[in-house]
Formats: structure tokens, sequence, C-alpha cells
């Protein structure tokens, strides 16, 4: 999940932005903080969802509003203010809701439950593709995948499922996490990444640290202890 928080207000974007981790650590959260920043921010990159202040400093936050449509018809815009009767113009340019300023948690996480959420059938769906040897290439259902960890120097890495087998693959882990951020998947550790589905246990391990068994499989998976926050906050537990 890709975001944009677009206010001219340094503090009530970074209130946003901290109630937008809170929540949803795996989303990808990005910033700017004026109509020009925004502008130039959505030439670069494509958004999953859109919170943009009506009021910016130098510009309409309507007027950004109306770029980010044309841009990325999919996204889901929703425009942020203090003032209740912004909704009407928010509606008319399609955008897809509205928050009130001072921001309620309950409201942010309404929002992207709502829009945001993964559809079980995607997972389904989707696959990658592991090239073998010989130029056999093999191909993984998401839903058969337990946990990815790196190789070596973490320019490799190796793919576990559900039957017990694990696979080669040259992609890098972090190439892994940013394909897989909105399909379940979480980064416990630098060497390690788990499909949140099949997490079985999570117990202490060496000292204050904890570790965490995925369904199937009796390996002890270390979690780094910035990542086990988040971690729970996924699980919601």
């Amino acid at each position: 999940m890709r975001i944009a928080v677009i206010d001219d207000e340094k503090l009530t974007r970074e209130e946003l932005i901290r109630l937008i981790r809170e929540d949803f650590p795996q989303a990808e959260v990005y910033e700017a903080g004026s109509g020009v920043q925004a502008m130039q921010l959505l030439e670069k990159k494509t958004f999953d969802f859109l919170f943009i202040d009506v009021r910016l400093g130098d510009m309409e936050g309507t007027t950004v509003a109306s770029l980010a449509r044309r841009l990325m018809p999919e996204a889901k815009i929703i425009f942020a203010t203090a003032y209740s009767e912004y909704a009407v113009t928010a509606f008319e340019l399609q955008a897809n809701d509205y928050i009130l300023k001072p921001y309620d948690p309950a409201r942010i996480r309404q929002i992207l439950s709502q829009y945001g959420q993964v559809r079980p059938e995607q997972n389904d769906d989707f696959r990658i593709a592991i090239s073998g040897s010989r130029r056999h290439t093999i191909l993984l259902r998401l839903d058969d995948i337990t946990y990815i960890e790196s190789q070596g120097a973490g320019k490799r890495c190796v793919i576990h499922t559900v039957s017990g087998e694990s696979y080669d693959d040259s992609t890098a882990l972090g190439v892994y996490e940013e394909r897989l951020r909105s399909r379940r998947f979480y980064r416990i550790h630098k060497t390690c990444l788990v499909h949140l589905k099949y997490v079985q246990d999570i117990f202490p391990w060496s000292g204050s640290d904890f570790a965490l068994r995925v369904r199937g499989s009796s390996v002890e998976l270390p979690i780094g202890r910035d990542r086990l926050k988040g971690l729970r906050a996924c699980l919601h537990i």
C-alpha cells in the first residue's frame, strides 16, 4: 500500500503519517509540504491513497486532486480539511472520502481498511516466477509460500513452501519485500520475509528478543527488535 500525505502544515502532516503507520506499518508513506512538491511527487510515483489538504499554501488542494485523478484514476483520494462544507467539493471531484481535522484515529483506520483491504482471491491468482537450472521456470502461488530468507550477502533468496520444499532464487529479499508489501507479507528481520497467514506462534528467544515459527515448520525465525511492534499490529495482537 503506497500513500501520499499532502499538507502544508508540518505538524498536521506528521500527525497523519504517525496515525497511518501505527495501524498500517507496512504502508509506504510519502509526503509533500506544498502544491508544487505534490505535483512533482505525482509525476514520479503512483499511489493507492492520497490524503490531500484542501487548502495548501501555494495552491488549492482541489487542483492537486484533479491532476492525481487524471494520472492515476484508480487511486483513492481523501480530502483532509477543518471545514465539513468541503465534503461537497470532494465528491464533485469524484474523491472517495474526506476526513476532518483534528484527526480521529478510528476514522483513518476505517478509511484505509475499507478501501485498502487485500481480497483473499488476490493471493490465489498472484504467482512469482523462480528461474531454475537449464532455463526451467517454476511458478509459485503466494499461498504456497510460508517465508523467504536471504542467503549469503543478501543478493539471493531461499523460498520456503507449505509442502516443505524450498527453492533457491537469484532475486534479492528487498525486491520481494517491495513486490509483496500489500499481500500479507511482512519483513520480520533484515534476513527474513514472512507470510503472515502462516505465523503459528511468537515466543521469547535469546534474552529479551522474540522469534516465531510458521505453520508446518520447526525453524525458529528471529524477529528484529524494531519489527516486533509492527508485526503485532499486522496480526492484531
